[in-house]
């Protein structure tokens, strides 16, 4: 089982001591996004889980407790976004020579085969016209050789609740970068010459458009090649039907929740309601087996210690 920590929400970012606490417990509760009344009791039993994928725009507050993660003999890596866009899209992430420091001291910490760098997603506008993402990847890949040989993209989707968040920045002019195959591959060529001259694979995020004459391959975010290579696993998973047939993830459960995440980013798919997570935040309880409330009214089985729970079903 391979747990995705989350493309959800920035689970180290928002809620690392909720995460360490709920492996110290040695499971968690979630709820089925669309069933509200559906609970999966997940364990976390490192003989449980081969591998977590972190996603994140900012670890720092997860660092602490990556020694104790390792000596409880899990397994992880991640995926760490850093795209430097202004504040006007990402009103709250990490500056982005902070967020490059913080990359730097992960990369110490586990190594740069496990942190890969996420430029993701792509959006075309008035404010990240052609010229600056080049120059935004430019310098971003020359500050990250070394600590990482992997890099993803992926185009924005233009989702109409993305499109409702975008269309709330003042003065922004933005286009369906897809839509325009010829400044799409240019830009993709482009972004594959700097990726390769500075040490890093690069590698595409669900996207339809072949772009392996540019020097880009289909990739796989939860990746089974990865897992086996870094770690010495045997998996040979199947892609995961839960995902966009574009997506070659493989199987793996995602611990997080929908609009959950602080960041603010107006593009994003899986914060679509700022103001709702931030009142979902209020919900949060760092020692609920839940990510959002506590677990009033559930089954009692549910609760037992780790230990117990395959005794019971």
């Amino acid at each position: 089982m391979i747990i995705s920590a989350s493309r959800r929400t920035d689970i180290p970012a928002f809620y690392s001591e909720w995460f360490i606490n709920r492996i110290r417990a040695g499971f968690l509760l979630t709820r089925n996004p669309f069933n509200y009344h559906q609970i999966t009791r997940v364990s976390l039993l490192p003989e449980d889980v081969d591998a977590i994928v972190f996603w994140t725009r900012n670890p720092t507050k997860l660092i602490p407790y990556l020694n104790e993660l390792t000596q409880t003999g899990h397994r992880f890596y991640f995926q760490f976004t850093i795209t430097g866009y202004p504040r006007a899209l990402d009103t709250k992430t990490l500056n982005p020579h902070k967020a490059v420091d913080a990359f730097k001291k992960l990369a110490s910490e586990v190594g740069p085969d496990k942190i890969i760098w996420r430029y993701d997603p792509i959006l075309l506008s008035n404010l990240l016209p052609f010229e600056e993402h080049i120059r935004l990847f430019s310098k971003l890949a020359s500050t990250l050789e070394g600590h990482t040989h992997r890099v993803v993209i992926s185009f924005a989707d233009l989702y109409k609740k993305t499109e409702k968040n975008l269309k709330t920045v003042d003065n922004l002019i933005y286009q369906d970068i897809v839509q325009n195959h010829e400044i799409c591959l240019s830009l993709a060529n482009k972004l594959a010459q700097i990726a390769h001259q500075h040490g890093m694979e690069i590698f595409s995020c669900a996207e339809d458009m072949e772009l392996a004459q540019q020097g880009i391959s289909h990739g796989k975010c939860i990746d089974e090649q990865l897992l086996n290579k870094v770690f010495g696993l045997k998996l040979t998973e199947s892609k995961d039907p839960g995902q966009r047939e574009a997506c070659g993830c493989v199987k793996s459960i995602d611990i997080g929740a929908y609009n959950t995440c602080l960041h603010g980013c107006k593009y994003c798919y899986a914060t679509f309601n700022s103001q709702q997570a931030n009142t979902n935040f209020k919900k949060h309880l760092p020692n609920s087996p839940f990510l959002l409330g506590d677990a009033a009214d559930i089954d009692p089985r549910l609760l037992q210690p780790a230990i117990f729970q395959k005794s019971l079903f």
